[in-house]
């Protein structure tokens, strides 16, 4: 005879994943919303010449903190579960928040000993520094940035990247294309000396050689455009 037990335990178990997930997914939400407030900010330096980005930069990392405090709401929740058990809802949302941190440090943000400065590349462990959580964890089952997330969001500064050497052209700053011509070409050498295993990460970084030299022929032909008028 079937124990009805079993059922009513089984369903309790289903009932409490249940609220987990809409828990989580209500965190996401606001997370969503905070972090298309900060990429709206952040889009604005396509059309803001270099002198004119550190009010640009200071409303992006005070809107980057908002979203760090509701990473640690997220993390508070995560980490009363097995990480890879729902990891899977949030994933890009940490990654478009990592984006996020590591374009606003290249623009110059989040850097005191040197305010404003571009064309640094912020680690993964400076990265989760800012969103105070811990970084590729080994040893122990907690919400943690992982090595995946990051690179991920090395590829998407990548083709922002690509775009802001374009539009910088535009706006009559031959510099700025320089300084991203040498930084991508640099993360792109980077890559190259990874083994990566994950298969979105390997499909995406193959394309970032195309993405480097497109950027790099474009920037050449807006910039001899411009030599010449």
């Amino acid at each position: 005879m079937v124990d009805p037990a079993v059922f009513v335990h089984l369903q309790a178990k289903i009932d409490e994943d249940a609220h987990v997930k809409e828990e989580i997914r209500e965190i996401l939400q606001s997370l969503e919303r905070q972090g298309r407030l900060t990429q709206s900010i952040l889009s604005k330096v396509h059309s803001t010449p270099s002198s004119e980005l550190p009010a640009t930069i200071e409303a992006a990392e005070k809107a980057i903190q908002d979203q760090v405090g509701t990473i640690a709401r997220l993390s508070a929740v995560a980490s009363d579960y097995p990480y890879y058990r729902y990891n899977g809802m949030w994933t890009r949302d940490v990654q478009n928040a990592t984006f996020a941190i590591v374009l606003c440090g290249w623009l110059g943000g989040f850097n005191s000993a040197d305010p404003q400065e571009p064309g640094r590349l912020l680690t993964i462990e400076e990265v989760g520094e800012v969103m105070k959580v811990p970084v590729n964890l080994k040893d122990r089952d907690d919400f943690h940035l992982t090595i995946e997330e990051y690179l991920h969001a090395l590829i998407n500064l990548i083709e922002e990247l690509a775009r802001l050497a374009v539009n910088s052209v535009t706006l009559g700053d031959y510099q700025r294309p320089l300084l991203i011509s040498r930084f991508v070409k640099d993360l792109h050498a980077g890559f190259q000396i990874l083994n990566l295993k994950n298969d979105s990460l390997r499909r995406r970084s193959d394309s970032i050689k195309y993405n480097v030299g497109v950027a790099d022929e474009r920037i050449h032909i807006e910039t001899e455009g411009v030599i010449h008028r």
